[in-house]
């Protein structure tokens, strides 16, 4: 069982690191510029005790008992940037109990207590803010602007839910009864708090996202990082350790090869009482059949398969800047990006030239150069995902207008791509790709559109373009997903409720996500 999202994440392919700086350059567009760091300065932070090869239990960094490691490479250079322990069932029960004892005293903290410290630890993810950019960059590939970018929205998950604790509001229920009172207060979840899973596309957000509502309902934690991505969430375990986070209450196990072992402990442990899974859908489903041996609470944020619709009333130069935006973000490395993008006949020839256009100037590279627009893909698996996708695309009658193939040399880099006249049979319109692909598909009617992007059992976004007021109203209110972005390509923050619907996950992070990690319990007074 595999506990990563997204589908394509599996063990990474290690191969041997050459230790001299190289570059490539492709002939085709989009132009190519890729280098090797120096092996002598891998991380290069201002401060070098971010960086943990330990995982975290009760407030002590420790090696697994086995003395086994799980190594971390760049995916932009293959270099090798460290290992981490190879926890596994023994180190799982550990943390647990830890959790469960740190629990006893943390929720009965005051919200105001767990408020100061949150903002604390929001101060220091601001005050680190270059390192836990670079350290994103590195494990993960993406650019450093993205890296960085992560870190902003990563800590204003941290910032949001510290002022969400001290607004657990509870309220009076009036009753039938002249003696009977109704009170409703809510407390944290469980005896323990929340087992996290998280994926490699957005190593720092994806913890914050959850840890934050976690600590603000007075919740502890076991947190799972990928093993591809799993410095960030050290990072994250070490500031939070800086802010006062008592020990026991944030704890970090890493695994590759135990993974199975680990995520059922943190489904069916009976002291664990809520897990939150970000991941693909088949993974998905493990865990909440295992979770639900107990009952737990469970949120999850699954896979996704996003329409992007270009009416032919849309600013088709904001459309395409959309696009953008959302498909090309992360190397196309995100769950919200756009998977199928149908574009109304008449515009379509334009949308196409415009975009084609956009892509073809991309720079794709070693995510820590200014050049850089685009990083590579997380590792081999992604490339083949990729590769394939298109090929099947092709071979229906798709054509391949910019990119459409593997950059040689170092890293997992592959071309961003742009494919027309995409036939509705093909793979991308019914698996999530994953990877820098803009797959273009011609509608001719409102109705055909709507019933194209709702054809899939998954539903976490949607998006769509168009100048008309009453076609707005009627696209984004049929559109069968949790999040639709209308004339815009960027949803996410840490005000909305994210989370999807039909096959796409249960429950909803940021927004008023605090309430997944609290229980609500009726107080009745008598004899009034």
């Amino acid at each position: 069982m595999l506990l990563r999202c997204p589908p394509l994440a599996t063990s990474l392919s290690l191969r041997a690191l050459a230790s001299s700086p190289v570059a490539h350059r492709s002939s085709r567009s989009p132009s190519i510029l890729l280098y090797r760091m120096a092996s002598t300065s891998v991380w290069g932070l201002k401060d070098a005790g971010l960086i943990k090869t330990q995982g975290y239990i009760d407030g002590k960094w420790v090696d697994a008992r086995s003395g086994e490691t799980v190594l971390v490479t760049n995916p932009a250079t293959e270099e090798e940037l460290g290992t981490v322990p190879e926890m596994g069932l023994e180190e799982t029960q550990a943390a647990i109990a830890a959790a469960d004892r740190a629990f006893k005293s943390w929720g009965k903290t005051t919200a105001k207590y767990r408020h100061d410290i949150l903002k604390h630890l929001y101060a220091l993810m601001q005050e680190h803010h270059d390192d836990l950019g670079k350290i994103i960059t590195l494990e993960n590939g993406k650019t450093l602007a993205e890296g960085k970018g992560e870190n902003t929205y990563s800590a204003s998950f941290v910032e949001w839910y510290a002022e969400e604790a001290v607004r657990t509001y509870g309220e009076h229920i009036p009753s039938p009864f002249p003696n009977i009172r109704n009170l409703v207060i809510k407390q944290p979840v469980g005896y323990c708090g929340s087992s996290i899973l998280t994926p490699w596309n957005f190593p720092s957000a994806m913890i914050t996202r959850k840890l934050g509502a976690a600590l603000a309902a007075g919740c502890t934690t076991i947190i799972k990082p990928s093993p591809e991505t799993p410095f960030s969430a050290l990072a994250i375990a070490e500031l939070a350790r800086r802010a006062g986070v008592p020990d026991g209450v944030i704890n970090v196990v890493t695994t590759q090869r135990n993974v199975d072992a680990v995520g059922r402990e943190l489904c069916q442990n009976k002291i664990v009482k809520k897990m939150s899974f970000t991941g693909s859908t088949p993974v998905a489903k493990l865990l909440y059949g295992l979770a639900s041996s107990t009952l737990k609470k469970v949120s999850i944020e699954a896979g996704g398969n996003a329409p992007f619709i270009v009416f032919d009333d849309a600013d088709v130069e904001k459309a395409v800047e959309g696009v953008i935006a959302c498909k090309f973000r992360s190397s196309g490395q995100t769950c919200v990006c756009a998977n199928r993008i149908y574009v109304q006949s008449s515009v379509y020839a334009d949308f196409a030239s415009k975009l084609s256009e956009k892509v073809a100037a991309f720079r794709v590279g070693n995510g820590l150069d200014e050049a850089t627009t685009h990083g590579p893909l997380i590792h081999e698996k992604a490339i083949d995902k990729v590769k394939r996708h298109i090929d099947d695309a092709v071979s229906r009658g798709a054509q391949v207008l910019v990119g459409g193939q593997r950059v040689p040399g170092v890293g997992s880099f592959f071309s961003p791509t742009v494919l027309s006249d995409v036939p509705l049979d093909a793979a991308i319109n019914t698996e999530e790709t994953f990877g820098p692909v803009a797959a273009l598909i011609k509608f001719k009617t409102e109705e055909e559109v709507i019933t194209l992007a709702n054809d899939t059992d998954v539903g976490l976004a949607g998006y769509f373009f168009s100048r008309d007021v009453g076609r707005v109203w009627r696209v984004a209110e049929a559109l069968e997903v949790g999040m639709v972005g209308a004339n815009t390509g960027l949803i996410s923050h840490a005000t909305i409720p994210f989370g999807g619907v039909k096959e796409s996950g249960l429950g909803r992070e940021g927004g008023h996500g605090i309430e997944e990690y609290l229980n609500q319990k009726l107080i009745a007074f008598g004899s009034i």
